[in-house]
């Protein structure tokens, strides 16, 4: 059983983005060796989100406007809007952990053959909603491989 974890920095380039990390993913489980198992795709951060849609501008800029919709911004009522001693300044992003929320932290995919198992038009995306920030994201391929690529893998821990 071969189980690796890759930590992915990226910079996000605004407040709210959606970076198509697909090509990332689909390199780090070529690179492993794991010709069957399973691929987590996992955010570290609260106000982040990981999902899979169709990767097209006007799908990506109707998320961000769905999510804008279902946890606007500027709301009276949210309660994390207060100083936080242990960051030393002011909680005034409530809207962002409820978006990240909505979208969740993980995406997990099959490995066949050595490869995503994705359909036709799915794209894996990191989803900033509080930037611009450095940001981390795992990658976790865990599976088997074939006697024939066992020694071929790159460890990338």
């Amino acid at each position: 059983m071969i189980s690796q974890v890759q930590r992915v920095s990226v910079d996000t380039p605004s407040d709210t983005a959606m970076l198509e990390i697909t090509q990332t993913v689909q390199r780090a489980v070529r690179e492993s060796a794991v010709t069957s198992g399973v691929v987590w795709v996992t955010t570290t951060h609260t106000t982040t989100g990981i999902t899979v849609n169709e990767g097209l501008p006007d799908v990506e800029a109707d998320l961000i406007a769905m999510l804008r919709r279902f946890a606007p911004t500027e709301d009276p009522s949210y309660l994390h809007a207060r100083w936080l001693p242990s960051d030393g300044a002011m909680a005034i992003n409530s809207a962002t952990h409820q978006r990240a929320a909505l979208l969740g932290p993980q995406v997990a995919f099959p490995i066949d053959e050595g490869e995503v198992v994705l359909g036709s038009r799915q794209c894996i995306y990191f989803v900033e909603l509080d930037g611009p920030l450095r940001r981390t994201y795992l990658i976790h391929i865990l599976g088997e491989a074939d006697a024939a690529s066992a020694g071929q893998g790159k460890d990338t821990q």
